[in-house]
């Protein structure tokens, strides 16, 4: 068994929050736009970290992290980019990999909005946490986490974090 901290979009912003919320989870996973090789080695250091770079991360992120990530967790195949699209409207670059590799959970970030939604045509659960830093045009920072155990993913919870400004 393991829970699962999930954000994106920090763009560089550290919150103590973070820590708090993340405290009681196994692995943390960032799903773009992290914004700074600080912010990464903060939270490597809390957990085992796993990450993708967004489309404002330099090169010394993108030199640290695939633009797309493939990995089980405890029996779930995962894949894990920045920008995905959603059921129904994924993102055109990452479609055909999207539907070869058939993941039982697909996380992509970037939209700022967040949203958890089955797709039955993949029989897979897609997960955009939202933004959990202080730039862009959504109201609230948010991040989420849940329970993955023996193929099941469980006990969800999206946290507030509050205003961005």
């Amino acid at each position: 068994m393991k829970k699962i901290g999930l954000l994106s979009d920090t763009h560089g912003y550290w919150d103590e929050k973070y820590a708090k919320y993340f405290g009681t989870c196994d692995e943390i996973w960032h799903a773009g736009d992290i914004g700074s090789v600080v912010l990464a080695e903060q939270f490597a250091a809390m957990k085992p970290f796993r990450a993708v770079y967004g489309n404002i991360d330099g090169q010394e992120i993108r030199m640290m992290f695939p633009k797309v990530a493939h990995f089980q967790v405890e029996g779930v195949q995962v894949m894990m980019t920045h920008i995905g699209g959603y059921p129904g409207r994924y993102y055109p670059e990452i479609r055909a990999e999207l539907f070869a590799s058939q993941p039982a959970l697909f996380i992509a970030g970037h939209s700022h909005i967040l949203k958890v939604q089955y797709d039955p045509t993949l029989r897979c659960l897609h997960i955009n946490p939202g933004a959990a830093g202080k730039s862009g045009f959504h109201q609230q920072r948010t991040l989420v986490r849940f329970t993955i155990d023996d193929e099941k993913m469980y006990d969800l919870e999206v946290i507030e974090l509050g205003d961005r400004h």
